[in-house]
């Protein structure tokens, strides 16, 4: 792994992290949280530039704002920072694989950052086999009633 990538996903899981605690600890509204995030990564980039290689300069501040996305989830639904950081260290790796595929496209970052934290969502259910059986059969339950 290269310096660049762990870069990149430090700054996905801060950034995930980041947002979540702004909007549960500071009361900030979701959207603010996410906009500080990409505006304060941005800032850094624009104002120390001779510090950072062409590629870091182009990728921090879309893998901030993204992973801001994923700080956006409500407390109700994930409340583990631990997790958000996972989950915003997943979303670059996603991004940076699927990014050619969003090329043109609206809606790359927040279609990895859903998939990302879908991954970790998932988690729990793919580890404890009870929950793993009673998902199966809530599957098979819906596809019976089609």
């Amino acid at each position: 792994m290269n310096l660049e990538l762990l870069i990149l996903v430090l700054v996905g899981a801060c950034a995930a992290v980041i947002t979540f605690i702004l909007h549960t600890t500071f009361k900030q509204n979701t959207v603010r949280a996410s906009a500080l995030v990409g505006l304060f990564s941005s800032l850094v980039v624009f104002a120390f530039p001779e510090y950072l290689s062409d590629y870091l300069i182009t990728h921090i501040p879309l893998i901030a704002f993204g992973a801001s996305f994923i700080g956006m989830v409500s407390s109700s639904v994930i409340s583990n920072v631990f997790l958000l950081g996972f989950s915003g260290g997943i979303f670059t790796f996603i991004f940076l694989n699927a990014h050619r595929v969003f090329n043109g496209f609206g809606g790359g970052l927040g279609v990895s950052a859903c998939i990302a934290l879908l991954i970790v969502l998932a988690l729990p259910v793919l580890f404890k086999k009870r929950t793993r059986c009673i998902a199966w059969l809530r599957i098979k339950k819906a596809f019976q009633n089609l």
